[in-house]
């Protein structure tokens, strides 16, 4: 935790292998005095050390520069982020994501597709990087009309 921020759900599925009794999840303490995990995770989370949140701010803004808004939004998506923070952080990254496409594309093919197999092959690359097809083809065109 100390390196990066963890979600709840991430943070749970991490650290259920190494719980010993789970039919006592349902109270606080199980038979040998040992806190369950959702106490334990409780706890974290009002002592501010576990959110969401931060792990959802995290995560957008260490990978906006290089991914696409579908990309991301399927990664907090696994991270078991809800939808609400999920929707909150999607006006940032749509914001950003033309200037992040260009930023890709150049750095990866740095000019514009010379045939249509090209072209392909561009699309795909910027779609694998979870971006969409509106901003795939404004990057291509902006750098087609510039030649």
């Amino acid at each position: 935790m100390a390196r990066r921020e963890y979600s709840r759900a991430e943070l749970r599925k991490k650290l259920l292998p190494y719980v010993q009794v789970e039919e006592d999840f349902e109270q606080a303490f199980d038979s040998s005095g040992h806190v369950s995990l959702d106490a334990l995770l409780d706890d974290f989370t009002a002592r501010g050390w576990l959110s969401d949140a931060r792990a959802a701010t995290q995560l957008v803004h260490a990978k906006r520069s290089r991914f696409g808004t579908q990309r991301i939004t399927h990664e907090l998506r696994q991270k078991g982020i809800a939808e609400e923070l999920i929707t909150a952080a999607l006006p940032e990254l749509k914001e950003s994501e033309l200037a992040a496409a260009r930023e890709v594309w150049q750095k990866k093919f740095g000019g514009a597709p010379q045939d249509e197999k090209e072209k392909a092959k561009q699309v795909r690359f910027l779609q694998s990087r979870g971006f969409s097809l509106d901003v795939i083809f404004k990057v291509l065109r902006v750098t087609e009309t510039e030649d």
